[in-house]
């Protein structure tokens, strides 16, 4: 059995997928493969380089210093002024790197201890490209370039952007790497019906919404019969709507602790009543 982890994107929602990886790994489910995207990405690089229990709860505790750090912080009018300065996003990646180079310690993808990849868009030929070697953090930023929020990452001259506007939860890359097993985390929506948009800014959130669960439904349907899936619980009572910008937002707006206990709780009931 190939046991695969696949983690989706969805800014700063993604960390439900902290309680999720514990759960998991408390009862002893070790990926032999991950897979992620954008803030999957991040929280499935953390797993690849330690795929333990504390390991897991010290992505937990980045979590909340990411919340409490100046990552995603400045007022609005510093944010403007980067904003007017660059013409294409609100925040530099300088902060986020030093987060991910003091939490990721292993510097190339090859060596981690458990294969990991992740996607991003390109910019120059408009397709999803998947990092399979190289540097860790390189890759992580580029999957996690949130368009507008954050700038697009260069590579070897290519430019690129958040995976999620390709691949947002990438379970199809997980069956062609060999996958028997595959455990799906992502931040929840998925299933909660759409509207046509009423405001000038739920066009592209909408839009964006339509894209992603056309293609995750669509890879869904073609995993093979014998493929053993499980698309692990959030715990919200009432996932967060998906015209609600503060579902989108990377810092502030959540209680991350409480979040990340809930998807734990809920994930760790669900593995339990499966027997797993």
């Amino acid at each position: 059995m190939t046991t695969a982890f696949v983690l989706g994107g969805g800014g700063q929602l993604g960390a439900h997928e902290a309680g999720m990886l514990r759960a998991l790994l408390e009862r002893g489910i070790v990926p032999d493969v991950v897979v992620g995207t954008s803030v999957g990405a991040i929280n499935g690089a953390a797993v690849a380089s330690d795929p333990s229990v504390d390991a897991a709860r010290q992505l937990a505790s980045t979590w909340l210093d990411i919340e409490r750090s100046d990552v995603f912080a400045g007022s609005l009018f510093n944010r403007l002024a980067t904003l007017a300065r660059t013409g294409t996003h609100l925040h530099d990646n300088t902060a986020l790197r030093a987060v991910l180079d003091e939490a990721l310690e292993i510097p190339l993808i090859e060596d981690l201890p458990v294969r990991f990849q992740c996607v991003a868009a390109s910019i120059q030929n408009a397709a999803e490209h998947w990092f399979t070697s190289g540097p860790l953090v390189d890759a992580v930023l580029a999957s996690a370039a949130v368009p507008g929020l954050l700038p697009p990452v260069e590579i070897a001259g290519e430019h690129f952007i958040d995976g999620g506007i390709v691949n947002s939860i990438p379970v199809g890359r997980a069956v062609s790497l060999g996958a028997t097993r595959i455990f799906v985390m992502h931040v929840g929506r998925v299933d909660r019906p759409l509207e046509p948009p009423r405001r000038p800014w739920e066009v592209a959130v909408v839009a964006f919404e339509v894209a992603r669960r056309h293609r995750f439904v669509g890879d869904l349907a073609a995993l093979p019969d014998d493929l053993e899936v499980h698309v692990m619980p959030t715990g919200q009572a009432e996932p967060p709507k998906y015209n609600d910008l503060s579902a989108l937002r990377y810092r502030g707006g959540l209680d991350l602790a409480a979040s990340i206990e809930r998807a734990h709780a809920a994930s760790a009931a669900y593995l339990e009543e499966r027997g797993l």
